[in-house]
């Protein structure tokens, strides 16, 4: 195996329309940053790469949706998901943006060598255009009825109702989804990466020489070479991105597959023409052949960076390729896929806001259900379980243990190690090669298992204080107690470094208890680190238990986010039998101002409406009190009411001149329908 000499690690740049959740945590940003901080733990030159992908279409159709522009969009996410990983302990060394200046001119630059070096071909398409909108639209953002299960939502490139994949060719009458209008095919031409000519250059490169990929990888590049490779645009019609550096291409910009991995080089050149002297020049992190460069991605982006990413970096020439690409399955929440349309997900800035202090909790607990080789599951119950069974019980209590009883006997200073018994050798054997065993791990990308190497120290520990008995053998013979203490201590110091790379924050504030300024990778498993005599600081809980009642708030919120998603699926209540326009001609239905709105008195159910109705005031009485807390927050607002209704009498001699119009939500919350703006009362409804 060649030896390297510096790694580059790239992770997957996160849309910035909408924030971060744990999904992106477990499959790319939690073991993108174990590696990273392993890799610095051992000395070695790393460079951690990062941003948010500004650009594409999810990004307008948000825009569109909040009625703003797609940079205020991108603006108030970039902070939300760079924020996020700041506070939850990313350690990138540069996260940045691709509407940066500098991102703009390399990528324009990029697509403009090998547009002049002629590596794209041009070819004319028909796509769906929206006539009203002036506008070409993505598969994405096209909707019509499914042709296999009848959806009449479904997406241009998939059926969420039955899974099937689509093209929008295959939908029946299109529509655009955001406007509702019919669409139609016009011509457009557009530049095109030739896959298909760097076929035999992958199958070689991935096939025969990279065998060691992780299974999902290698099978889904072998699955794509396999089916054959297809020349892919790299433009797109769009309004929002980076232009076309071409002339004749206006109103085009480069598609986002293609200028967000171009992303990676520039956000690195950011930060090297910002700090020279510390990360030294861009290229040697690019176009060295000593650079090892890794890219960390969820499977579904297994193609853009194994495939796609690699032949436009070969049909540049000049660059390095990766040297491994570990990707992750899905994480499911609660059971059922995450979706962040539906927003069926945790939320990485709302855990932050909800559950202060506990980032290495939750990052305890992603690594634990890493999903490396198959989908996996988060639920609130175990992560309850494994911060209350695993964090507290074992790694914080003996912690705990060790130091408070140095505190008690020995004022916080560490004693001197006497005689070991064959306990203590066996006890010292069980840890000695920690640090061989999860090297071979973590060099392995296998995070959780070497997670469970550090936590196994842990139990070592609990399990070794808890057969000495220090504080009964301390009353006979307080000499050995010294030596049990010791060996509790040294396991303690060994803890703060092998828990580093996965709890990086819990990981310093036992450092500081013991009073070591840093963890040192190399002492790993040695019974020195620290010395007799050395002061110790004062013991504090590196965690807490996690109450019911926090994880059934979590609960609730989910469920709550369930039974909204279930009412929005919910069906309107079928279509009444047909009538004709003379039935309708009957009914007077107007515009009225409501003047005076009040409860009933001893008629619960009832409100007493004064409405204007342009020609005098009538009252109508509605059953609709219990929808209105307030009446009178109704005064002022303009309703619609049938005005020819026969008058109705009440017991209390209230009558009744009308019927107030309302709608009935799925939730059977109601409201009452209103007109938009202002209108003459008595205006006629026809």
């Amino acid at each position: 195996m060649k030896k390297f000499k510096r790694t580059l690690i790239t992770s997957a740049l996160p849309y910035a329309n909408g924030p971060v959740h744990i999904g992106h945590m477990a499959g790319v940003y939690i073991p993108a940053d174990i590696y990273a901080r392993y890799l610095r733990l051992k000395g070695e030159d790393v460079l951690f790469v990062g941003g948010s992908d500004e650009h594409g279409v999810p990004v307008t159709i948000r825009a569109r949706k909040e009625g703003c522009t797609p940079q205020d969009v991108v603006d108030r996410y970039h902070t939300i998901i760079k924020k996020s990983f700041e506070d939850f302990g990313i350690s990138f060394d540069v996260y940045s943006r691709t509407t940066s200046a500098i991102h703009h001119k390399f990528a324009a630059d990029f697509f403009r060598k090998l547009y002049d070096d002629g590596k794209f071909i041009q070819m004319e398409s028909e796509q769906y255009y929206d006539e009203q909108e002036g506008e070409f639209l993505t598969d994405r953002n096209i909707r019509g009825t499914c042709p296999y299960c009848g959806n009449t939502e479904s997406y241009g490139d998939q059926c969420e109702k039955c899974g099937r994949d689509l093209s929008p060719e295959e939908l029946i009458n299109p529509y655009n989804a955001a406007t509702g209008n019919p669409l139609v095919k016009k011509a457009t031409k557009h530049w095109y990466l030739p896959l298909d000519e760097y076929q035999s250059w992958l199958e070689k490169w991935i096939l025969e020489e990279h065998k060691e990929w992780r299974a999902n990888v290698y099978g889904q590049c072998k699955s794509w070479l396999d089916s054959g490779l297809h020349p892919r645009a790299v433009t797109r019609d769009l309004k929002w991105g980076i232009p076309v550096p071409v002339e004749g291409a206006e109103g085009k910009v480069l598609y986002v597959w293609f200028d967000a991995p171009i992303g990676y080089i520039s956000n690195t050149k950011e930060l090297c023409d910002a700090q020279p002297e510390k990360y030294g020049q861009w290229q040697q992190w690019w176009q060295d052949e000593d650079t090892r460069m890794l890219h960390f991605i969820g499977k579904d982006n297994i193609v853009f960076h194994c495939i796609v990413f690699p032949s436009m970096l070969k049909a540049h020439g000049g660059y390095i390729l990766p040297d491994n690409v570990p990707s992750n399955e899905f994480l499911n929440l609660e059971g059922d896929k995450i979706s962040t349309s539906q927003n069926w997900a945790v939320w990485l800035n709302e855990y932050l806001e909800e559950l202060p202090g506990k980032q290495d909790v939750l990052r305890y607990v992603l690594t634990a259900n890493a999903p490396e080789t198959k989908d996996n599951d988060f639920t609130w119950k175990d992560y309850q379980a494994r911060n209350n069974n695993e964090l507290v019980a074992v790694y914080g209590n003996f912690v705990n243990r060790a130091m408070q009883l140095t505190k008690k006997y020995y004022d916080g200073i560490v004693p001197k190690c006497g005689e070991l018994t064959e306990y203590d050798r066996q006890t010292i054997a069980e840890f000695r090669d920690v640090k061989e065993r999860m090297e071979a791990l973590l060099d392995q990308f296998k995070f959780r298992d070497a997670q469970k190497e550090a936590m196994n120290l842990a139990r070592i520990g609990n399990k070794y204080i808890a057969d000495s008995e220090p504080w009964k053998v301390i009353k006979t013979d307080p000499e050995r107690v010294k030596t049990i203490i010791f060996i509790s201590l040294q396991l303690t110091a060994n803890l703060s470094i092998a828990f580093e790379p996965f709890l990086p924050m819990s990981s310093a504030r036992l450092r500081e208890m013991i009073n070591i300024p840093s963890a040192i990778w190399t002492e790993l498993g040695s019974m020195d680190i620290l010395p007799e005599g050395k002061q110790l600081g004062e013991p504090v809980l590196l965690f807490e238990k996690i109450e019911d009642s926090v994880i059934q708030a979590q609960i609730d919120k989910l469920e709550a986010t369930k039974k909204a998603r279930e009412m929005a699926k919910a069906k309107a209540a079928p279509v009444k039998p047909l009538c004709t326009f003379d039935d309708f001609e009957k009914l007077d239905i107007r515009v009225g101002t409501v003047l005076e709105c009040e409860k009933v008195p001893k008629m619960n159910k009832l409100l007493r409406f004064l409405i204007d109705d342009g020609l005098e005031k009538r009252t109508i009485v509605s059953g609709i009190a219990k929808y209105y807390a307030d009446p009178s927050a109704l005064i002022g607002k303009q309703v619609l009411f049938i005005a020819n209704f026969a008058p109705k009498e009440f017991k209390n001699g209230l009558v009744s001149n009308g019927m107030i119009l309302s709608a009935v939500d799925a939730d059977e919350s109601l409201v009452l329908t209103t007109v938009e703006r202002g209108v003459k009362p008595g205006s006629q409804v026809g």
